[in-house]
């Protein structure tokens, strides 16, 4: 059975180093690939005809390989190797142990079946995001291809200056929103848990609307699939934490049970809950110390950059700003 891996050498973390996770993989007789710049992933994942695909990265490296995985039948691996790594603790992976995740390369490697996000002709895991959020995930990307140094504070302070929204038709339900986001099944909404995921195997979509850029409440809808209409025929989103540019009207659904996910076959039962669809249903843990202390800066940092700023009407802006909007910047 031919297995083909990935790294991604720019994600975050990198402890074990890239280096260190390519000798592992290969000790496991798995083919890898260091990306370098201006590699094409799917299209080196497409070339491989590998049976089982793996990518070890962070959340914005999974998508386009395991939209290869679906395309081609492959089963589909994830080494925890970026900053968040949301899909791996979705999927009950430790996040803490990348090269313990390369088990799921082994012959007794376990297999569930999940479900696939739908944006387009695009392949998502976590989710899709459009509004503030999407808007400062460009911006971030922008400074960081400037080579500015804080790029994630600096895409936030602009960001916070703008008091556009989206203004969208939502399955024919009009919405106006600054941040919209759309999820690969459904998200628990807690202070300290952001992202959590009891299942992926439910075969729906969960859309959250808020109105701020810190929202304490927020719109809640779950479907299978949703249309998505704007003003513009383009609009900036965000898949996975990824930068894009969509078309509009945006197609989304629910692709159900359609990914197989290769795990490791020692995978601790306390991690892992198969249930009688086959799927994957997990009691995700409770954020660690360290990911409430890095939550808490996060949103310190976002109030921070609010204090202060101009609260100009939001239709006004919009209009002063019309060619920095969410609407396709």
């Amino acid at each position: 059975m031919q297995r083909f891996l990935l790294i991604n050498p720019r994600s975050g973390g990198q402890r074990p180093s890239a280096e260190e996770i390519v000798r592992a993989a290969r000790g496991r007789g798995v083919e890898t690939h260091l990306l370098q710049d201006g590699d094409d992933p799917a299209g080196l994942a497409r070339a491989s005809g590998a049976a089982v695909l793996g990518v070890a990265g962070g959340d914005g490296s999974l998508a386009p390989v395991a939209a290869v995985a679906l395309e081609t039948g492959a089963a589909f691996v994830c080494i925890p190797a970026g900053t968040r790594n949301h899909f791996a603790r979705d999927i009950g992976l430790d996040r803490g142990d990348p090269l313990g995740a390369l088990a799921a390369f082994d012959e007794d490697a376990a297999e569930r079946r999940i479900d696939a996000g739908k944006a387009g002709d695009r392949i998502f895991l976590n989710n899709i995001s459009f509004g503030v959020y999407a808007s400062l995930v460009h911006r971030r990307e922008r400074h960081r291809r400037r080579g500015e140094a804080l790029a994630r504070i600096r895409a936030l302070l602009k960001t916070a200056r703008h008091r556009h929204r989206v203004h969208a038709r939502v399955n024919g339900e009009e919405l106006v929103a600054r941040a919209l986001l759309i999820g690969n099944n459904r998200y628990a909404i807690d202070r300290f848990t952001l992202g959590v995921r009891e299942r992926l195997d439910a075969g729906e979509l969960h859309l959250l609307a808020a109105a701020g850029l810190l929202p304490h409440t927020w719109v809640d809808r779950v479907a299978a699939r949703f249309t998505i209409e704007l003003a513009s025929a383009h609009v900036q989103a965000a898949i996975d934490g990824e930068p894009v540019l969509l078309e509009t009207p945006l197609e989304l659904e629910s692709l159900s049970r359609a990914l197989r996910v290769r795990l490791p076959g020692t995978l601790s039962s306390d991690r892992q809950i198969a249930t009688t669809g086959g799927g994957v249903m997990h009691d995700n843990p409770r954020a660690t110390e360290t990911e409430q202390e890095q939550a808490q800066e996060g949103r310190q940092q976002e109030e921070e950059a609010m204090r202060g700023m101009e609260h100009h009407d939001p239709d006004t802006q919009r209009e002063r700003t019309r060619d920095d909007d969410d609407n396709g910047e």
